[in-house]
């Protein structure tokens, strides 16, 4: 059945900051057509999480205990390919995390001092772009 209707983005996040957990779940869950579908405090659990809830968004943190978001990304990539993530980070020097995703583990980097208006914007952006490739 065909539905005009706007699909809800499903959005998973990790980062090990508890504060940092629940802000994002508060404000990305208040949001039109976006669903906060778990929450992970470490790479282990996203990617758990990952094969269970299949989010349409990450947004990871890279740095975290048990399984740091570089790996976790990459094998999140490998149990679902189209899932758009973004690499959240406080890292300072953007161009060394940028270095680091040779690979294509995250689909963008972004800093967490970034107003919450445009990550909400970037998570809505990458999440409608991967439900139009999946049309």
């Amino acid at each position: 059945m065909l539905s005009c209707e706007p699909s809800t983005l499903r959005v998973l996040v990790v980062d090990d900051h508890e504060l940092t957990r629940m802000t994002l779940q508060m404000v990305l869950s208040c949001q039109k057509n976006m669903q906060v579908v778990g929450l992970a405090t470490n790479g282990q659990e996203a990617v758990d999480m990952v094969k269970r809830h299949r989010p349409d968004v990450i947004v990871l943190d890279l740095q975290m205990p048990v399984m740091d978001g570089w790996t976790a990304s990459g094998k999140i990539k490998e149990i679902a390919p189209d899932t758009q993530i973004i690499a959240y980070s406080s890292v300072e020097d953007a161009k060394n995390v940028g270095a680091n995703n040779d690979m294509g583990r995250w689909d963008v980097f972004c800093k967490k001092d970034v107003p919450t208006t445009e990550l909400i914007a970037l998570v809505r952006e990458l999440g409608n772009g991967n439900n139009e490739s999946a049309a």
